[in-house]
């Protein structure tokens, strides 16, 4: 695969060769990809495929610069989301709507974003992409006529990949970094439900854990993910402090809730989705009361991908209504994070798995 450019457009003559010639994870089937744009469609395919073997549902992830913007399943479209893209719930089928549901989460930084989905393309998904802003899109298919649809878009710019399902990777990965070559198994941890097996944790707070944990597996380190209702609403990526990272997508997901707010659909909608979007945030700048609103915000689950170091992410995370926390576990202060837990009013599970990636 020729590469339009590496990392960076004066990084030419880029390429991707397959480990293996003979079995190809990804087939471009229109344009020319960058050299993020293999990284993303890589990572995307590997969550969304993961998460619905997990699930046993549909699954969509957003992608940008290698780490989920959104992910989510399949599910109810709320009324902000048909009013933002102009959907019936009624009638939206199950793909486009664990595609819609994971590009709200953060519909600012699903801006130009790579696009995964667990099942062939549908002409229902392809007729949304038209109208958002997207760079390209992974899938294991695609139905009649929706290549055609979606390779118009950018002015024929537009990436469309196909993934094999069947592809599993070698059990050795490695990377050439700085003249250095470093090995290691893939990380093939298996991630269950077995991990959160409490009796306290009812069935939905178990499936927002086990989504959570294979967004993380995904994501830029430091990483966690609010979840709810099977929608990662704030992911945070590539944080050195893990309290920041937690704060920030924590920040995320109260967004996410004050678009909710009736002063925030009270605007004559605009004729694009990112306008429409533009117009909920300047919206929520002005909400009367945003504690207030937020107050509502409930039931949600936060995974971390490493150990919580302090008791000060526990603190955080309450303030954006989480009630359900799933990490690692093993920090030297372990046991005043699970002391804030029992204050708090949440319930902590220990996986024992870290899940850094860099």
């Amino acid at each position: 695969m020729d590469l339009r450019y590496g990392m960076n457009p004066h990084q030419t003559a880029a390429t991707a060769v397959p480990i293996e010639p003979e079995r190809r994870p990804l087939r471009m089937v229109h344009g020319q990809p960058s050299y993020i744009n293999v990284l993303d469609a890589a990572g995307a395919w590997q969550l969304v495929r993961e998460a619905a073997a997990a699930l046993g549902r549909p699954v969509a992830a957003s992608f940008k610069h290698v780490s989920p913007a959104g992910a989510a399943t399949a599910g109810p479209v709320d009324a902000v989301m048909a009013h933002t893209y102009r959907l019936d719930p009624g009638r939206t089928g199950a793909l486009t709507s664990a595609y819609v549901r994971a590009r709200d989460a953060d519909p600012k930084s699903s801006y130009g974003d790579f696009v995964a989905v667990s099942e062939p393309v549908d002409a229902e998904l392809a007729d949304l992409l038209r109208r958002v802003v997207s760079d390209g899109i992974v899938a294991p298919g695609f139905e009649p006529g929706v290549v055609a649809t979606l390779a118009a878009k950018k002015g024929g710019r537009f990436l469309v990949v196909e993934a094999d399902p069947a592809y599993e990777p070698p059990a050795v990965e490695t990377r050439d970094v700085y003249g250095l070559r470093l090995t290691q198994p893939r990380d093939a941890a298996p991630l269950t439900r077995a991990l959160l097996a409490d009796p306290r944790l009812p069935a939905g707070a178990v499936d927002d854990l086990l989504l959570g944990l294979v967004v993380v597996r995904y994501t830029q380190s430091n990483s966690v993910a609010y979840v709810r209702d099977g929608m990662a609403l704030g992911i945070g990526a590539g944080q050195q402090s893990r309290v920041d990272c937690t704060r920030l997508a924590g920040a995320k997901a109260s967004t996410w809730w004050l678009r909710r707010h009736p002063s925030c659909q009270a605007f004559e909608a605009a004729a694009k989705v990112q306008d429409r979007v533009a117009a909920q945030l300047r919206r929520v700048g002005a909400i009367p009361d945003p504690a207030g609103w937020l107050r509502d915000l409930d039931g949600v689950a936060f995974v971390s991908d490493g150990a919580l170091p302090f008791p000060d992410n526990v603190e955080e995370a309450v303030r954006h209504g989480v009630r359900y926390i799933a990490e690692p576990g093993d920090s030297i202060r372990s046991t005043a994070v699970l002391e804030a837990c029992e204050r708090l009013g949440v319930t902590h599970v220990r996986t024992g798995v870290r899940l850094f990636r860099h």
